[in-house]
């Protein structure tokens, strides 16, 4: 199972600067909203190595796995891991299996891991034309039925 660990921070669980101005008196930025997260950066975002997640196309169609968000709990099984389609169970909004295209993880903005879902990231799901529903932060993911067979070579 893949989790969050305090001391183990990840590049994206960084911030930057959104902007150098500074509170003169105490030489700190202003407040945290003037801060984005690390991966939002394109070189930073291309520079990672990508170990703390999953790639659907890397695993078997019928596979199960369950992925937990800040907010909710979500059961998939893998129709076509190939094309990222999903059977997703969970949350508010998904109370029974429901299809959707896994289109990827997210940090909200336009960059898109695509097919992919990581730790710290927002899941986002295509449900059809242009509706989009975008998860809050994983926290973890497990078990993937039958790691072994994962298949690397998709």
């Amino acid at each position: 199972m893949l989790q969050i660990k305090a001391a183990a921070r990840t590049l994206f669980e960084r911030c930057l600067p959104r902007k150098t101005t500074t509170d003169s008196a105490a030489g700190q930025p202003e407040s945290r909203k003037d801060y984005y997260p690390a991966g939002s950066v394109f070189d930073r975002w291309s520079e990672s190595a990508w170990e703390n997640g999953i790639q659907i196309n890397h695993l078997r169609d019928l596979q199960a796995l369950t992925v937990r968000t800040r907010n909710s709990l979500y059961e998939f099984r893998i129709i076509s891991a190939e094309k990222a389609e999903v059977l997703v169970r969970g949350g508010l909004h998904f109370p029974e299996l429901t299809p959707v295209h896994l289109s990827g993880s997210t940090l909200g903005g336009s960059f898109i891991k695509s097919k992919g879902i990581y730790i710290g990231f927002c899941m986002e799901f295509g449900m059809g034309g242009l509706r989009i529903f975008t998860t809050s932060p994983v926290q973890w993911i497990g078990p993937v039925e039958d790691p072994g067979e994962m298949n690397p070579g998709r």
